[in-house]
């Protein structure tokens, strides 16, 4: 398997989906290059068209999208800090700010020793070099005790409000012996989320005023989200809905993806997925709130939660959540429609074990292999990027900040070429509330702020709003929250 990395991998599978492509392809994205069992792909959404590839061992690898790269930069190297690089524990996240472009900052999450514990950090990039990290620069945003070495979690990522979720396992050992998914005095077994814009004299972050504990009056953590997960090692945004999809891996039975939203409890370990877990039989399930989907142990053994697809190689993958499990390298396809599944089927097989999967700037999905020393990273297939084909760079906009906002929020986004540009704010009932530019504007990044007015001059009420970008026939919106 090892020395067939560079080979054209083709696995066909039908689709059980009336409507779906019928087959499909995975092949070596980049056949050139390898990893070094690596967990997770990204983009910094900066218009530079990159792709950064995370190894567990402790290095973060930086190259341009083509796939006739030959060679990688090194990122950022964190391997000196690591408990260890292998099972559960290593560097096992990695999450760009919104605000990128202008501050540089991005955050990693890894699991270090004496005491074992998840670190969660910031750093900053190298201001002559965008290939490279600053190594003085990290700044640790919080530290999670660990009881064991399994179900570290691991996942970061900014959610459409600017804010910062963090995925924590139960901890470890087997059936939560310490029971933490269900206590909300430990942040183990939750997802978490924070504001990590500001600071205070006690912490590297403060508490979203709207976190379901942030009131402290329950005694609770205020950092909590949700909570009842064994261990969300995969979760992503769909930020056309928006929602937050979470692949938690199962016990013994049952793998299962939710749909995470504030204060809800997902069941572990009064349940694993769908089932009863303890007790066996005759569980209490009121107030916990089931999977969207499950399946079995006989299908796979670790799910590892992906994207709802949004991309351009194929489009009757738009609007379905692609996800996997690492055990067996199964790749399915699933839609909703009203909460429940209208089409689920497996899709491909990839030919060797999953360890997450990632986006490009062009929303085009990628296959984490996870193969030791020389794992490649495969996507479907379609239209390759060439160094002499690769298309124009997609525009880009930045989540407002701060968000929510009052009095006034700056608004930020990227152009690639020189074009006629209009950034605009609606109410959600789709009317213009104000037109912040409209005008011609060379490429590259801009910055305009909104003081919360109509397009009179006149303040505008407390609500949700969209600001919508325009530029070379793209158009990309978003939206932020006013509260006066």
């Amino acid at each position: 398997m090892r020395s067939s990395n560079r080979i054209l991998f083709v696995v066909l599978i039908s689709l059980a989906a009336a409507g779906e492509v019928s087959a499909q392809q995975l092949v070596n994205a980049y056949p050139n290059l390898t990893f070094s069992e690596p967990v997770f792909l990204t983009n910094c959404a900066d218009g530079t068209n990159r792709v950064f590839v995370v190894q567990q061992g402790g290095v973060i690898k930086v190259f341009q999208n083509d796939s006739t790269a030959a060679a990688t930069s090194t990122f950022l190297n964190v391997t000196s800090k690591l408990s260890a690089t292998s099972g559960e524990q290593g560097l096992l996240g990695l999450a760009f700010h919104p605000n990128y472009i202008q501050n540089g900052y991005f955050f990693v999450d890894y699991t270090a020793p004496s005491p074992l514990r998840t670190v969660v950090a910031r750093y900053k990039v190298l201001a002559n070099n965008p290939n490279a990290t600053d190594p003085a620069s990290e700044f640790k945003i919080i530290e999670i005790p660990q009881p064991y070495t399994n179900h570290n979690g691991g996942m970061l990522a900014f959610g459409p409000d600017g804010y910062l979720y963090i995925g924590m396992g139960d901890g470890g050992s087997e059936g939560d012996p310490q029971n933490n998914g269900q206590s909300r005095t430990t942040l183990l077994g939750k997802i978490l989320r924070i504001d990590v814009n500001d600071t205070t004299a006690t912490t590297h972050y403060v508490i979203p005023a709207d976190n379901p504990y942030a009131s402290g009056s329950s005694g609770f953590r205020k950092e909590i989200w949700a909570y009842g997960f064994r261990n969300p090692w995969r979760f992503s945004f769909d930020l056309l809905a928006p929602s937050l999809w979470v692949g938690d891996v199962g016990q013994t039975l049952i793998e299962e993806v939710d749909i995470v939203e504030g204060g809800a409890n997902y069941g572990w370990n009064i349940m694993e997925g769908s089932q009863c877990y303890n007790p066996p039989t005759g569980c209490n399930t009121t107030g916990l709130t089931l999977p969207v989907k499950t399946y079995p142990h006989t299908l796979g053994n670790a799910v590892v939660g992906g994207y709802v697809y949004h991309g351009h190689r194929r489009p009757g993958f738009r609007g379905a959540y692609i996800y996997g499990d690492y055990g067996t390298g199964r790749i399915w396809l699933f839609r909703l429609q009203g909460g429940q599944v209208i089409a689920d089927s497996q899709i491909v097989q990839a030919p060797s074990p999953v360890s997450s999967f990632g986006l490009d700037e062009y929303q085009e999905l990628y296959v984490v292999s996870y193969l030791g020393a020389n794992a490649p990273i495969y996507r479907f297939a379609g239209a390759p990027y060439p160094a002499s084909a690769i298309p124009a760079a997609p525009i880009v906009l930045e989540q407002n900040f701060p968000n929510p906002f009052n009095p006034s929020t700056s608004i930020r986004y990227v152009i690639p070429t020189r074009a006629s540009v209009s950034v605009e704010v609606y109410d959600l009932s789709g009317r213009l509330v104000a037109r912040l530019v409209d005008a011609r504007q060379e490429k590259g990044p801009h910055s305009i702020a909104w003081n919360g007015t109509d397009y009179r001059g006149n303040p505008v009420s407390s609500g949700v709003y969209l600001y919508r970008l325009t530029a070379g026939g793209e158009t990309v919106s978003k939206k932020m929250v006013l509260l006066r």
